[in-house]
C-alpha cells in the first residue's frame, strides 16, 4: 500500500491534470514512444509557441483526472505510453503541430483526442491535423470576399480606360 506522502504527491498531480483539462478546446492524446529527446524538445517549443501544454503522465492519473467530466471518452485511449496536449484557444493547433513530428517520427503516433466536445480517434485527428487554423480560414474567407471587389474595380477601370481612348 503506498504511503501518505505518496497518495498526497498522486491526489496532487491529478488536481493539476484536472485543472489543465478545464476548459480546454482541444487535446490530443499520443504514444510518445520512439522519439529522442531533441525531438520532443523541438515540439514542445512548437508547442509553447501556440500556448499548448504538452504533459507525459500516468494513464491511470489521466483516468482520475477525466472521471465524470466530458473528456471521459479520452480514457479509451490511455494505454501504454501516454503524453497529452492540451489547448485552451484553438481546437485544432494540438492536432495540427503533432501531425508534424508524427510525420517525421516513425514510432511517434496519434492515440486519439477531443475536440470540442467529441472525441476522435487516431485517424480523426490526423483529419482534424489538416484543418488550418482559424486566423488562416478568416483570412481565405476575407479573400474571397475582396476578390469580386477587385475584379469589379479592374473592370470599371478598363471601361473608363476604353471610354478616355475612344474621346
Amino acid at each position: 500500500m503506498p504511503g501518505k506522502k505518496a497518495l498526497e504527491k498522486k491526489s496532487a498531480e491529478v488536481k493539476e491534470l484536472t485543472e489543465k483539462f478545464n476548459g480546454a478546446k482541444g487535446i490530443v492524446v499520443v504514444d510518445y514512444r520512439g522519439i529522442t529527446v531533441e525531438e520532443i524538445t523541438n515540439l514542445r517549443n512548437d508547442l509553447r509557441k501556440e500556448n499548448i501544454e504538452y504533459k507525459v503522465a500516468k494513464n491511470t492519473l489521466i483516468k482520475l483526472a477525466v472521471k465524470g467530466t466530458e473528456y471521459e471518452g479520452l480514457t479509451e485511449y490511455l494505454e501504454g505510453p501516454t503524453a497529452i496536449a492540451i489547448s485552451h484557444e484553438d481546437c485544432t493547433a494540438p492536432a495540427r503541430i503533432i501531425a508534424k513530428t508524427v510525420s517525421d517520427v516513425e514510432a511517434f503516433s496519434f492515440k486519439g483526442g477531443w475536440v470540442e466536445g467529441s472525441v476522435y480517434d487516431a485517424k480523426g485527428i490526423e483529419e482534424l491535423s489538416k484543418i488550418p487554423s482559424k486566423e488562416v480560414l478568416i483570412a481565405k474567407v476575407l479573400g474571397g470576399f475582396n476578390a469580386p471587389i477587385t475584379s469589379l474595380a479592374y473592370v470599371l477601370k478598363a471601361i473608363a480606360e476604353k471610354q478616355e481612348a475612344n474621346a
